[in-house]
């Protein structure tokens, strides 16, 4: 039972205010969102491959 008093009166000291880990969740979300951005209407861009001859895709 001591054991677990001294490990709920322990502190964790971080490296750097808390709210940068936030600040880096944010950088990282909005990295993959340009990522999923850049991709956006690349069906429409290579619209010619995949068509069969009558123009219909399937």
């Amino acid at each position: 039972m001591k054991h677990l008093e001294a490990m709920a009166e322990s502190t964790i000291s971080y490296p750097f205010p808390t709210f940068v880990f936030g600040a880096i969740a944010m950088g990282i979300f909005l990295t993959l969102a340009l990522v999923t951005w850049s991709y956006r209407d690349v069906a429409n861009r290579h619209d010619h491959k995949g068509k069969d001859s009558n123009g219909s895709a399937h």
